[in-house]
């Protein structure tokens, strides 16, 4: 298997596509203005503490007030037992260190958590801890005790805190394990004064998108990552040359006049994650349907009638929708309780082979995840665990016209899809202005929130942009005329 990472750059957004042989399976989107927060540390402020669910709700200055579980504080480094009460060791007005477990999602408040965990690229490092352990995806007796081995030396050395070897330090020398832990050891150094000094608010962000993913997503299989942004490019390179120099000949910067999503058919496909039908190769299909609850994805048949049997027909479908639905989950980012209406089957055996199938396609995700065996009904109930919103959460809102019923992409959304077909159209003909039209409200985002944007990128094209307001353009229509 070869795998490709794809890293689009624009000052407003950062897009990563991740291939397996080609075809893409995950998509990873940050906007400047919603980063993500997971992993970051705050110094918040308890507003509220809840005795009957167990829980405290902290004030971290983001707006919404932060969910503090009992099994996520943290007393003397230990986490207390909740037969005592959390009420016993958290109080109204109290400051806490915390960390994010998983970011705002909805009306959702993010996920917090005392027990704080740091990570580099061979270890992650646990300030409030003295333990050493490791990674469960670590194989082999002697590895682990070696990587154990090596842990334990750094330690006599009088450095605090505890470590966990991750899956990548498989294999490394002894030499890079310690610096990685010196380096994590120097960086919680450089943390700890500032959580007296500030009151309320950030301590320490975690890497931006492009080098969190050259830490936590490179493994063997990959072959080639490519960016577009020559400025992240030379970040990137430094990076991996102080941390990770097995990288560097894999990295790689294009210089194509196609925008780099185009190259690869990548815009399509984002599209197409974005509609509740997805298409099998053999004529049937599967509807998703993403709701508060949970995510029911549907299969069937449709013009796929078969050549044999109506069992061979049915058991066909449902093994390509098992292929797809994993991952289609993926690269939608669909988190939760998760329901497969997989088409009603007979045979035992079929049953077992399209669960073998699911669990297969499933076990390259990153997200934990769970899966129960076929109903009797033929579903499948599955969990799969959401640190971040869907990929339609991210891109649409909910539609005013049909009362969240449906989906249209946010004015931000179609900003960004102008912003590209002006350069595309800048490549390709040779104009002296350009004519954007577009609905009220994309026309007076693009004029007032991107206008920064919008002067950058008119210096870069060297074209004149104009802008005309259209009363009957939806949301997410838009046309670029050439004048």
């Amino acid at each position: 298997m070869s795998d490709e990472i794809l890293i689009n750059i624009t000052p407003p957004e950062t897009r990563v596509a991740v291939l397996e042989n080609g075809v893409l399976q995950e998509l990873i989107i940050e906007r400047q203005r919603k980063r993500d927060i997971v992993g970051n540390l705050y110094r918040g402020e308890i507003c509220r503490v809840m005795p009957g669910i167990q829980a405290a709700f902290v004030e971290i200055g983001l707006g919404r007030a932060g969910f503090l579980h009992a099994s996520d504080v943290l007393v003397n480094g230990e986490i207390p037992s909740e037969e005592k009460g959390i009420e016993r060791f958290l109080q109204q007005g109290q400051h806490i260190v915390v960390q994010v477990l998983k970011a705002p999602i909805g009306t959702k408040g993010p996920r917090l958590t005392m027990s704080i965990s740091i990570p580099s690229r061979y270890q992650v490092f646990l300030p409030y801890s003295e333990k050493l352990a490791l990674s469960q995806q670590l194989e082999g007796d002697a590895e682990r005790e070696r990587l154990l081995a090596c842990m334990e030396v750094f330690k006599a050395q009088g450095y605090t805190g505890g470590y966990i070897a991750r899956t990548a330090s498989e294999g490394v020398c002894e030499d890079s394990i310690r610096a990685d832990m010196l380096f994590l050891s120097k960086l919680w150094e450089a943390i700890s004064p500032q959580i007296k000094d500030i009151p309320i608010g950030l301590i320490y962000e975690d890497l931006p998108l492009a080098l969190r993913i050259l830490r936590d997503w490179y493994q063997t299989s990959v072959v080639k990552i490519v960016i577009d942004s020559r400025s992240n490019f030379d970040k990137m390179i430094d990076f991996s040359d102080k941390f990770m120099p097995e990288v560097k000949p894999l990295l790689e910067l294009y210089k194509g006049n196609r925008p780099l999503f185009d190259m690869y058919s990548i815009e399509s496909e984002i599209k197409a994650a974005l509609e509740r039908k997805v298409v099998l190769k053999s004529g049937g299909h599967l509807v998703f349907d993403q709701t508060e609850a949970m995510t029911t994805v549907d299969v069937n048949t449709g013009s796929y009638l078969g050549r044999s049997n109506q069992e061979q027909t049915i058991f066909k479908t449902n093994m390509e929708a098992a292929h797809a639905t994993a991952r289609q989950l993926r690269l939608r980012n669909l988190g939760g309780i998760i329901i497969i209406d997989f088409i009603d089957m007979h045979d035992e055996a079929h049953k077992e082979a399209v669960l073998t199938v699911l669990e297969k396609a499933m076990s390259k995700d990153h997200a934990k995840y769970t899966i129960s065996s076929v109903s009797e009904l033929g579903l499948v109930e599955m969990t799969r665990k959401r640190t971040r919103d869907s990929l339609e959460r991210v891109m649409c809102e909910p539609c005013p016209a049909c009362l969240g019923t449906g989906q249209i992409r946010t004015p931000e959304t179609t900003c960004y899809e102008i912003f590209r077909e002006i350069i595309r159209d800048a490549r390709q003909y040779e104009a002296k202005e350009l004519l954007v039209l577009a609905s009220n409200e994309v026309v007076d985002m693009l004029l007032d929130e991107e206008s920064t944007t919008l002067a950058d990128l008119e210096s870069f094209v060297g074209i004149r942009i104009r802008f005309r307001a259209e009363n009957e353009y939806s949301q997410e229509q838009y046309d670029v005329v050439l004048v």
